[in-house]
This record gives structure tokens, C-alpha cells and sequence, in this order.
């Protein structure tokens, strides 16, 4: 077996799979969908007696236990093992020719199997050789696969469109810049692995991750803690003030792929500096380009609520005290990202399905790692604060109360509560258009209207008493 007797069909495979604006060269396939090669044995093929024996194997240390490693087969007779999960399949195409051994295989990675890099081996007689190495993403056109995506023209925005429109500026005056994904430029499947591959958990246990990256809720989840560098080789430095002098100021940046090819380019040291927009804007960039069907979201006065208690405490001084200290604040905005994916972890009924929020921007530890989410949309709508992740905390971003305290040298005294300041005109771009489209209702119930904290203990969900 040589390499000129077999051909991967990179153009007809790419564009079957929606991946030819990523490469005309390189094979890179949607799992859930089958993809075509043509092999010559340049012998005749009886596969009765000289079967044909393929395996697919993706990272350091490949178990068919784990799902990272395949046996298949024509026949389909391979020894494989009883634990063997996400198994791949093979066909011999009509086309085929028996009598010249001029094989069309065509072959299907399963919908739940890890994306990432493989290399497929195939033998024949007592002849082995690589037969091609893979690229395999996410499927949002995949029915079975986690991160489908039913209508073709969201598709089109959420995970093929390469510019969108980022919004900023406050609730009153709402201003929009233009962002430049460019999740398919040069090295962009490299950079996106490699991100996946220097993350703390796969140093930790290479099986382990490797295997957990068929499921999105875990890629994306990894995904935000790496676009931030505050606790790993992450991309982006923050920076909200001071001198950024040595980098790059956060308003310059017009799109991620300078970001990303620059943070790859320097040995994946942080680029300076981000913001909460440009921070979403990259990862944005990430899932589009891994298949998971991403876009970018503002909220205006946006509380940041450090201590969990649904409140914002704004202090005043009386005469002569100085106003009290406090971690808690509301931004005029803050930007993040919605990924679409199921959550069959929480409900098997499919009740948090959906938008799930996403936060790369470092704000608070999440087990023990500056990452956010994936926190289902409606259960930020329906106050159910006990489902992971990171619920409360971005329920308070949307829903907080602000409480306006004066202080006086003996005690505070609360002055006022206001819960409609926090979360307002909740913004994306609309699909297929450049019109914002305000999402708010799907956050929250308008003021009046159903508000409840469901698993949130009275004392939390009560105002602090000073």
C-alpha cells in the first residue's frame, strides 16, 4: 500500500460537509455525516478471505473504552471490544471494483464521537499504512448531534457567517461596531486545537479530556476558560484601566483573528488586551469555527454581584463618614456569548435545551477556574439557580436589585431599592440582517410579570439587612 493509491477527496468531502471555506486541501469532516475515499489495493478484493481493517484514533493515549479509538472494518468483523463507545462505520461504495481492488470506502464518524485531529490506519493482508488523518468538528446539521441546529439560515448566521456586529455604549444610547470573526482563515483549526490541548484539564488527564470533547457542554466550558489567561496559557490579558502601554488597546482590536494567529504565532502566550467585548468576540470566533453554533450578546447595566445575593449595595456617606467600600458594581455593559446545544445532563425532556450563556471574560472562579457557563437561558428566565453552570451568577447580571444605602457613622440605613435599573435591552445582531434584535424576553419577564427565585434560600433571596 502507497500513498498515490488512495484519494481523499478533500474538495467533494469539504464541501459535502460545509468545511471547503476552512481548506480545499486538508480533510476536515462533521461527525454524524459520512465522507468518501477512494483506496487502490491494485490486487483483486475478496473480502471473505483478505478483509479490510480500518481504526480511527484521536489523541495521546486512545481507548476504545474512552471512544478515542475505533475499529471498523469491510466486512464489518473486527474484534472490538464490549466497552468500545463512539463507534465509526464503513461501507464499500457501488462504485467499487472488486476485481482491480479500486475501493470507494465510505465512512461515518458517529454523531457523539470527540471532534479533533485523527489518524485513520487500514490494513490489508499483512500490509498497514495511514490512510488519512481527519479533521472531525461539530454538526449542527446532524439531527443526532448535540449542537443541531434546525433552521438552515440560523446555521448560516451562527456558525458560517465570519462578520457580525458587536454592541456597546449604554441602555439610552446604544452603539454597535462592526467585529471580524474570521473563524476560517489560515491555521484557524490548528490555533482552535491547539487552545483545547494546552487547557489544564487535558495536562491533567490527556484520556480523560480527549474523550470528554464528543460533548459540547464540556468543550465550550473549557473554551471560556481559555480565552482568558488568568489561571492557564489562555489568549487574552484583560485590562480595565491603567497604562496599556505593551499591547494594544482594548478599542483598536476589529476582529479575533489577529488575536488568535498572534497568541498562536508567539508560543500561546497572552495578547494584550481585552475587554469584555473583544473577550467574546474570540470565543465567538472558537465555537463557529468547532461547529458549535455561537453568537455575541450585550446587556446593558449589567451587575456584576460578587457575593451572590442578588443585590447591589451602592453606598452613600453621611456628613463627614466615608462611603463604605463594596465589589459589587453595574457596567454600563458587559458582552458575552450564547452557544446552542442540548443539555441533556439537566432535563431529558429537553426543557434547557437551547441558548446556553457562555462568559470568557474573568470575573469570578467557577470550581475553581475564572470560566463561565454553559448556564441555560431559560433557567435564567425561570430563576432556577440550582442548575449549572454559573446560574445565579449570571441571573444576578440581568436581575439584580440595586439598593441605595446611607451610611452614617452608627449604622446604613436603606434608602431605596430598584429592581428595574439591572438588564436591559438585552442585544445580538438578527440572523441574516444587521438589525439588532433585543432578547430581553427571553431573560426575563417583563416587570409585573412572573419573577421567581425557585431554588434560591429566603436569606438569599431577601436584601441584606445591615
Amino acid at each position: 500500500l502507497a500513498n498515490e493509491q488512495m484519494d481523499l477527496h478533500p474538495q467533494t468531502n469539504n464541501a459535502n460537509h460545509h468545511t471547503r471555506e476552512i481548506s480545499l486541501t486538508q480533510l476536515i469532516v462533521r461527525r454524524g455525516q459520512p465522507f468518501k475515499l477512494t483506496l487502490n489495493l491494485r490486487q483483486p478484493f475478496n473480502a471473505s478471505v483478505q478483509p479490510l481493517c480500518i481504526s480511527a484514533a484521536t489523541g495521546k493515549r486512545p481507548t476504545e473504552k474512552q471512544g478515542t479509538l475505533s475499529f471498523f472494518g469491510v466486512p464489518d468483523v473486527v474484534k472490538r471490544s464490549p466497552s468500545a463507545k463512539a463507534v465509526w462505520k464503513v461501507e464499500l461504495d457501488k462504485g467499487s471494483s472488486t476485481v482491480t481492488g479500486n475501493l470507494i470506502l465510505t465512512i461515518t464518524p458517529p454523531a457523539d464521537t470527540p471532534i479533533g485531529e485523527y489518524t485513520m490506519t487500514v490494513k490489508h493482508r499483512d500490509q498497514e499504512m495511514v490512510l488519512a488523518k481527519p479533521v472531525v468538528l461539530f454538526n449542527p446539521w446532524c439531527p443526532d448531534d448535540w449542537v443541531y441546529l434546525k433552521d438552515e439560515n440560523e446555521i448560516n448566521e451562527y456558525v458560517m457567517n465570519e462578520q457580525g456586529i458587536i454592541y456597546k455604549g449604554s441602555s439610552n444610547y446604544i452603539d454597535s461596531c462592526n467585529w471580524d470573526f474570521g473563524q476560517f482563515e489560515d491555521d484557524m483549526v490548528d490555533i482552535c486545537l491547539r487552545m483545547l490541548d494546552l487547557n489544564p484539564k487535558y495536562m491533567k488527564d490527556p484520556g480523560d479530556d480527549v474523550s470528554a470533547r464528543c460533548n459540547p457542554i464540556y468543550v465550550s466550558r473549557v473554551v471560556s476558560a481559555m480565552i482568558n489567561s488568568d489561571d492557564d496559557r489562555g489568549v487574552l490579558e484583560g485590562r480595565w484601566g491603567g497604562s496599556f502601554i505593551g499591547g494594544v488597546l482594548p478599542s483598536r482590536w476589529t476582529g479575533s483573528y489577529a488575536i488568535l494567529k498572534r497568541w498562536f504565532v508567539i508560543g500561546s502566550y497572552p495578547v494584550k488586551y481585552g475587554q469584555c467585548w473583544v473577550f467574546a468576540g474570540v470565543m465567538c470566533s472558537v465555537m463557529r469555527l468547532l461547529g458549535i453554533p455561537c453568537r455575541v450578546v450585550t446587556n446593558f447595566e449589567s451587575a456584576h454581584d460578587n457575593d451572590r445575593s442578588l443585590t447591589i449595595d451602592v453606598y452613600h456617606a453621611d456628613y463627614g463618614v466615608r462611603e463604605k467600600p463594596t465589589q459589587d458594581s453595574v457596567w454600563n455593559y458587559h458582552v458575552w456569548v450564547e452557544a446552542w446545544m442540548r443539555r441533556p445532563d439537566l432535563a431529558k425532556d429537553g426543557k434547557y435545551d437551547g441558548w446556553q450563556v457562555l462568559d470568557p471574560t474573568p470575573q469570578e472562579k467557577s470550581q475553581g477556574v475564572y470560566c463561565c457557563g454553559p448556564a441555560p437561558v431559560v433557567a435564567i428566565l425561570n430563576g432556577e439557580t440550582d442548575l449549572k453552570y454559573d446560574t445565579p451568577f449570571v441571573f444576578a447580571e440581568v436581575n439584580a436589585d440595586c439598593i441605595d444605602w446611607l451610611v452614617s457613622d452608627e449604622f446604613s440605613v436603606k434608602k431605596k431599592s430598584n429592581n428595574e435599573i439591572v438588564g436591559q435591552n438585552i442585544s445580538t445582531k438578527s440572523v441574516g440582517s444587521n438589525k439588532r434584535m433585543n432578547i430581553t424576553d427571553s431573560y426575563k419577564y417583563r416587570e409585573g410579570g412572573q419573577r421567581h427565585f425557585s431554588s434560591l434560600s429566603h436569606k438569599e433571596a431577601n436584601i441584606h439587612t445591615k
